[in-house]
């Protein structure tokens, strides 16, 4: 009987054999290297080294460095302190805050209503920065923030910025010398001595039994570009912290104009620096080489929210003279004005047109102001202060605000090509403005108002129409939008600060009232149109809509 014939392996087992043999092959492999590593290792340590002649590393005598930072730390870091604040739960509260230009170290409040009208740097520079270690939310809630400051009394008064004690129900400091490592220990209480809104420049005070050490103010003049500077302060909360750069630019503004047209920041005219400035940085010192003060650390430009080499600083000499002020009896800062508005940033087909060199092309005039009542009228180009020729707004805003109330400055203008003189009487720049946006006084302590309907659902703020905007636009019925609150419903369809709302769902708005009972019949999932008119032009209608959250 025949046996049946072997049957070749198949290709799948023949791979499954090789597969096994090469898996045992690499174990043997393995195993031996590890075998023949481990006696090598086992003879090396085995045997002991003599070291008796290493000789041992000694830590060299502290040695001071070239460059100095350390010295000049050491002098004025004491006089730096770490600036904490509260505010407490608020109803039917209607508050202000700084403005918030290109992310100014102005996040250093974590409040969305620093986000509003005057000085809303806050912001610069949104504002600048988040609340440091804060409660960032509901209005019933607790907030706190965190920023820096620099004595420079020895009897206890600090400079830092506005916007970092603005709206703050109670305000700490501590020193250099005090703890940071105690949650439990807030500081020294400080009381606010005054505030400019306008350069956002605060000055605190604390009781001090001893002197304190302080600081000393240089001249931001005399400093140049390419100078080496330090700033110091207390970054995400990390106290007594320095970083080091150099002066990158000078008289830099960063402008945001008001809804009038009028520019908020016209006082603010910065020293760059790439020295880097974070949340917390906000009121500390920018210091050069000679230890003294040439700016404070108020904004930075950033799309991180952390520091990418661009700072701005608010200059010594504009500090002080603002402090200078703000001790003074008014505590308060008051600044000439004649009333007029105008317009930055000519070019020179408007100068060849108007037939002027150098000077401003007066766009308003406040009804009552100085120069109202001596005769300036829109389209006048004025081109001399007292005979002196002027180059721009900036000077023109500079010679003004720093005279006296009530003192009398010798215009020249020209008017359909011919020159004139008007004699104009100095009033309050507060007075003047507030007149012409329906605002009060940026530096006046503030009265509860009722709440407002559509802060919480749109996230704007209202106010009747100024008389001012009211002579340019025509415009008597509506509203006027104060402040736009970031990430907002209104902020995410675009709705302007400055705008008058007319409409709303083909509803008229002709005041407060009307604007209020629109806005509370509204609801999440609504469509929501607006009708706004800009201040600036007439009879001008913009749709604005989107679907409520």
């Amino acid at each position: 009987m025949e046996s049946p014939a072997n049957t070749p392996p198949s290709l799948l087992d023949r791979i499954r054999s090789r597969r096994l043999t090469t898996t045992f092959t690499i174990l043997a492999t393995l195993s031996a290297g590890i075998l023949i590593g481990s006696i090598m290792t086992s003879n090396v340590s085995g045997h002991q080294v003599d070291s008796s002649d290493a000789k041992p590393l000694v830590i060299p005598s502290p040695v001071e460095l070239s460059n100095g930072f350390s010295k000049i730390v050491k002098e004025v870091s004491p006089a730096v302190v770490n600036i904490n604040t509260e505010e407490l739960p608020k109803q039917g509260v209607n508050r202000r805050g700084r403005h918030a230009q290109q992310n100014p170290d102005d996040d250093d409040n974590s409040d969305d209503s620093q986000q509003q009208p005057d000085n809303n740097m806050q912001d610069f520079f949104n504002h600048f920065f988040g609340g440091q270690g804060g409660d960032d939310g509901a209005d019933n809630s607790e907030r706190r923030a965190l920023g820096s400051g620099f004595i420079v009394d020895p009897r206890g008064y600090i400079i830092t910025n506005n916007h970092v004690i603005d709206k703050a129900d109670k305000i700490y400091v501590k020193l250099s010398t005090d703890p940071d490592n105690d949650p439990g220990d807030n500081g020294r209480p400080a009381t606010v001595v005054g505030v400019d809104r306008d350069t956002d420049i605060a000055v605190i005070k604390i009781d001090t039994k001893q002197p304190l050490p302080t600081i000393k103010l240089g001249n931001s003049e005399g400093a140049q570009v390419g100078d080496w500077v330090l700033a110091i302060g207390s970054p995400f909360a990390l106290s007594k912290t320095v970083t080091a750069g150099i002066i990158s630019a000078k008289n830099r503004t960063i402008d945001e104009p008001g809804p009038d047209g009028v520019s908020q920041s016209q006082f603010q005219h910065f020293i760059q620096t790439d020295a880097a400035i974070n949340p917390g940085n906000s009121g500390g010192p920018l210091v050069d080489m000679a230890g003294q003060v040439v700016g404070m650390n108020t904004a930075i430009y950033t799309q991180s929210m952390g520091s990418q080499g661009v700072g701005f600083a608010m200059p010594s000499n504009t500090i002080a003279q603002v402090y200078n002020m703000l001790i003074s009896p008014e505590h308060k800062v008051v600044r000439g004005s004649i009333g007029i508005t105008f317009q930055q940033g000519l070019n020179s087909a408007v100068n060849r047109v108007y037939d002027f060199a150098s000077g401003v092309i007066v766009s308003t005039v406040t009804p009552n102001g100085g120069a109202a009542k001596a005769g300036i009228q829109p389209g006048d180009v004025i081109v001399s202060i007292d005979g002196r020729n002027i180059k721009d707004g900036d000077d023109l805003v500079n010679d003004i605000s720093n005279r006296k109330v009530g003192s009398t400055v010798k215009l020249g203008y020209l008017r359909n090509g011919k020159q004139g003189t008007a004699a104009v009487v100095i009033q309050d720049r507060n007075k003047t403005y507030a007149e012409l946006t329906g605002d009060q006084d940026d530096n006046t302590p503030e009265t509860p108002q009722p709440p407002d309907a559509g802060k919480s659902l749109l996230g704007i703020t209202v106010a009747s129409i100024p008389s001012g905007v009211t002579a340019k636009t025509g415009q008597k019925n509506g509203v006027i939008i104060t402040s736009v609150r970031p990430g907002s419903f209104a902020d995410e369809i675009g709705l302007p600060k400055g705008f008058i709302i007319t409409e709303i769902n083909k509803k008229a708005v002709t005041d407060q009232a009307s604007y209020r009972a629109i806005v509370s019949s509204l609801k999440s999932k609504d469509d929501v149109v607006f009708v706004v008119q800009s201040p600036l032009e007439k009879n001008t209608n913009s749709y604005i809509g989107g679907t409520l959250p």
